[in-house]
């Protein structure tokens, strides 16, 4: 399995965990879809951006830590982001509640 393909797994359970697990998904449910769509995007750069950070402390070390890292993670948050949003677009709603 790829980084892309690892990444892009983790997009698609990031979205539908702000779509059904409860409490996370009541705060999440009644924002206009353009907060909601830089909240997601927000959080896998600040993932990707905290991944490399820690490969570049030498804590964790899942990529390298010189540009061809950076440029293979960036693939990776493409990724990611692409299936995040396909699956927001694609995954039934749940009703939101008052």
């Amino acid at each position: 399995m790829t980084a892309e393909q690892l990444a892009a797994i983790a997009g698609v359970v990031l979205s539908l965990a702000f779509s059904y697990i409860p409490g996370l998904s009541d705060w999440y449910t009644p924002l206009d879809p353009v907060k909601k769509s830089l909240i997601m995007a927000g959080v896998l750069v600040a993932v990707a951006i905290a991944v490399f950070a820690l490969a570049c402390g030498n804590l964790v070390v899942y990529v390298t830590c010189d540009k061809a890292g950076a440029l293979g993670l960036v693939s990776a948050l493409i990724a990611a982001l692409v299936a995040n949003q396909a699956t927001f677009m694609l995954s039934p709603r749940r009703a939101y509640r008052r």
